[in-house]
Order: C-alpha cells, then sequence, then structure tokens
C-alpha cells in the first residue's frame, strides 16, 4: 500500500464521519470497513469509492465489483504494480 493512497483514504473517511457528527477511531491498514472499526454504512464507503476515483485516476471495479473488507486492502487495489 502507498502511503499517498492511505492518506487520501484517511482524509476522506474523517470528511465522512465529520459530516455524520462522528469521530473517526486511529485509522489502520486492518481497519474494517462495514460491520467493522469505522463509523461508515454502505452509502459511505460508495462514496468514498467515487471519490478515490476521481482523485486517483483509478477505477480497479470497472470490470466488476472486487472483493475487500479492510483499509489497506483497498488502498492496495489503487496501488499499480511497478
Amino acid at each position: 500500500m502507498t502511503d499517498s493512497i492511505f492518506a487520501l483514504i484517511a482524509e476522506e473517511l474523517g470528511r465522512i464521519a465529520a459530516d455524520k457528527g462522528e469521530a473517526l477511531p486511529p485509522l489502520t491498514a486492518d481497519s474494517r470497513f462495514l460491520d467493522g472499526d469505522l463509523p461508515i454504512d454502505s452509502l459511505d464507503l460508495a462514496t468514498l469509492l467515487v471519490v478515490l476515483e476521481q482523485r486517483t485516476g483509478q477505477d480497479p471495479f470497472r470490470e466488476g465489483f472486487r472483493q475487500f473488507t479492510t483499509v489497506g486492502e483497498l488502498a492496495a487495489l489503487y496501488t499499480v504494480p511497478a
């Protein structure tokens, strides 16, 4: 996972949580999305994915949904191998 993708995810999750009046717990690569550590729902997650696509120019879901559960797994989808 690149630090820049992780930072972008953290920034957007912080904004989403703040908009809901909630605090974002300390974020790690193992932080779980739905039914996990983060105060977000499926709509918030969809919003996050749209922002990531807009800000990175990448769409890892172009050919269909790819499974992820944690912040680290999501960040890895946006990390292009060298």
